[in-house]
């Protein structure tokens, strides 16, 4: 069926990457999987810091896959160039982050012109299936459905339970808020997501044309924020990409709040208030 759809509604999968995950096994069977995945028209890959070797590599590395692969390279000197200018124009898209390898992608995807969907996630899952981007994907190209944004979320149980920050940080400071200052529709729009900081999400690409997006690890947050302002809430859904989900883990870092879960819960505490004063 999403084949079907692909031929009326161009569809292309973004992976914001950084090198060290090519060296990784996550990523080799991410790049298998997709190999049978035909509605995907094009394949856009961000590659975080790398230098001339690296990015040679990487070009071989991901031209097995049979769609279309574009790749990104952040650090590139062309790439840097036009930054450069953009910041001359004053217009900074901020420090290096997943959040601006997201911004730079989908510019470039809107400004190619041939997708309707866009779809983004992670490089690190190591029980990434064709499935998952599938189910990730279906709601917002199906046109039958109807919807333009579709946010993914799945268990996080292994011998434990992950989903740190979302579990003990970020769920229990909207549940405070909402004690504190009362039901606001916001507050109740962020707490509906059984997984507010899933790093998997499909989008019509006109709504990703509106979306002001942060460039550090309010990333999450901050596109939820965006598709509030932007999208009538009937048009929002949530999809159970997996059975579970797994992927490399953060360090906690409590002594230095610019590195791993630390800064990770500051960048989202200062999105989030900063969305609930605007």
């Amino acid at each position: 069926e999403l084949e079907t759809i692909s031929r009326l509604r161009g569809v292309t999968l973004v992976l914001p990457s950084l090198f060290s995950e090519l060296e990784q096994p996550a990523l080799r069977n991410i790049v298998e999987e997709l190999r049978g995945a035909r509605y995907i028209r094009e394949i856009v890959v961000t590659l975080g810091p790398c230098n001339t070797e690296e990015f040679r590599f990487a070009q071989e590395y991901f031209s097995v896959l049979p769609q279309k692969t574009t790749l990104m390279w952040i650090h590139g000197p062309r790439l840097q160039s036009l930054l450069d200018l953009i910041v001359t124009k004053g217009l900074n898209p901020g420090p290096d982050g997943k959040g601006k390898q997201a911004w730079l992608s989908f510019g470039y995807v809107i400004a190619e012109g041939n997708s309707d969907v866009i779809a983004l996630h992670d490089c690190d899952i190591t029980t990434y299936t064709r499935e998952l981007v599938a189910r990730l994907i279906y709601p917002v190209a199906s046109p039958q459905l109807d919807f333009e944004f579709c946010k993914g979320y799945y268990a996080r149980v292994t011998e434990r339970m992950h989903g740190r920050v979302s579990r003990l940080f970020v769920t229990p400071l909207l549940r405070a808020l909402t004690i504190m200052v009362g039901h606001r529709p916001s507050l109740e729009y962020f707490d509906s997501f059984r997984y507010p900081l899933a790093g998997e999400f499909s989008m019509m690409t006109n709504l990703a044309r509106l979306n002001r997006i942060p460039s550090d690890w309010g990333l999450e947050i901050g596109v939820l924020a965006e598709i509030y302002r932007n999208c009538s809430r009937k048009r929002i859904c949530q999809a159970e990409l997996c059975e579970n989900y797994d992927h490399k883990h953060q360090d906690f870092s409590l002594d230095d709040a610019e590195k791993g879960l630390h800064r990770m819960a500051v960048d989202i505490a200062n999105c989030l208030f900063a969305t609930l004063a605007t």
